[in-house]
């Protein structure tokens, strides 16, 4: 039974070795909750979350909890400043 975690024990452990940059990771865990809530965002979209300050981005992670869909992250951006 295929689990998609079927690598070897090196494709683990050097992958595991790699220090993750902190805000890489958030950045790519909250674009893929806004994406679980929000459905499939836009180039556009993208760009101006992309483009927002970390403190912003911040906030937005925080926020995209209490999104219902698009509609909400389109407000939510347009109080922000993105």
């Amino acid at each position: 039974m295929a689990t998609g975690f079927s690598r070897s024990p090196r494709e683990r452990s050097t992958r595991s070795a790699r220090p993750l940059n902190p805000i890489v990771v958030e950045h790519a865990l909250t674009l893929r909750l806004l994406q679980r809530r929000c459905g499939s965002l836009n180039p556009e979209l993208q760009a101006r979350i992309q483009a927002l300050p970390l403190s912003a981005f911040e906030a937005l992670a925080d926020a995209l909890l209490d999104f219902r869909g698009p509609e909400d992250l389109k407000e939510w951006l347009g109080g922000h400043g993105g």
